[in-house]
């Protein structure tokens, strides 16, 4: 695919995202390997910074092996975080910007120095500064929330926005804490961070990974979303969704128009 084309597709999905419209999917027109679909990311998010936005971090999608199976894959997928993504803990969340918003619980790793393509998990865990308890709400800009594996990793690995609870001391065992999403006082999921490749410092691995090969190491300072421990669900005006994880407290936001 010729910059030309790539440069057409990522204003259409940018476009689609900051007016919350729907659009149809690139797949039904256009033949999107996995390389094209991340220079369309990328260009997206470029648009974004130049309009005055920061990068803040990566997060990570098909952190499950149901998922990988489910869209025929051998990897993760990552996207671009920014800060324009971010909701305080405790505020209210607008609906208005999103297209489809779910919401999925995570765990939040804040990087104390770069990480290396290569990491191990002990250099892994040796730079991350904190850990939290993390939502992050996910929107596909494609009609219907159905999508390709070029679709949606063009359109940043669906991430929109996250909400990160209090930063914690990482020097425990992270590896399987439970936790319950609950909506409206509803436990929704009910789930551990073992959902998350078995361990979300195996996620921290991949990230270092996936988007060293892009370019793009991670930095100090950075936020890595580790990926969703359960699966998501969808969000309405006038909720309240709360997250609580073992060991680290609880995250939350209020859903409003």
């Amino acid at each position: 695919m010729n910059q030309e084309r790539i440069a057409a597709l990522a204003e259409r999905v940018d476009t689609a995202a900051h007016r919350a419209q729907a659009i149809p999917q690139f797949a039904d027109t256009e033949m999107i390997d996995e390389q094209a679909a991340y220079a369309i990311q990328a260009a997206s998010i470029d648009r974004r910074v130049q309009r005055g936005e920061r990068r803040t971090g990566v997060k990570m999608g098909f952190t499950s092996r149901a998922k990988m199976v489910q869209m025929g894959v051998h990897d993760m997928i990552w996207g671009r975080l920014t800060d324009a993504m971010a909701e305080a803990d405790g505020a209210p969340v607008s609906l208005g910007r999103f297209v489809h918003a779910r919401v999925e619980p995570e765990l939040a790793f804040l990087l104390a120095k770069p990480l290396p393509a290569n990491a191990s998990l002990p250099e892994a865990l040796e730079a991350v500064a904190c850990i939290a308890p993390a939502l992050e709400i996910i929107d596909s800009r494609f009609d219907n929330f159905k999508f390709t594996l070029g679709d949606v990793v063009a359109d940043n690995a669906s991430s929109s926005g996250y909400v990160i609870g209090p930063w914690r001391d990482p020097r425990q065992d992270f590896s399987n804490l439970g936790l319950v999403m609950s909506i409206d006082g509803v436990a929704r999921q009910v789930g551990s961070t073992a959902g998350i490749l078995g361990n979300p410092l195996r996620s921290l691995v991949a990230a270092a990974r996936l988007s060293a090969a892009a370019g793009e190491p991670l930095q100090a300072g950075w936020i890595v979303m580790a990926g969703g421990a359960t699966a998501a669900e969808p969000l309405k005006p006038g909720q309240h969704i709360l997250l609580e994880m073992q060991g680290l407290g609880r995250v939350e936001f209020n859903t409003t128009n």
